[in-house]
């Protein structure tokens, strides 16, 4: 069983997070051969408050 573990900032809309898992479960059986209704795909969207980079957080950036 395939497990893909997503972790991105918040703020996609609900079609663009389907069209993700879609793609992501594609890849993975087209590279596997897992097949699809084993692939499963965690999405954890992130608050822009609660990551950084270079010591700034995404919800302070201009």
């Amino acid at each position: 069983m395939p497990l893909v573990h997503v972790e991105l900032i918040e703020g996609r809309s609900q079609e663009q997070l389907k069209q993700l898992v879609a793609d992501i479960t594609d890849a993975v059986t087209k590279n596997t051969g897992a097949p699809a209704e084993h692939v499963h795909v965690i999405l954890d969207e992130m608050r822009k408050d609660r990551y950084a980079v270079a010591g700034v957080l995404k919800s302070d950036e201009k």
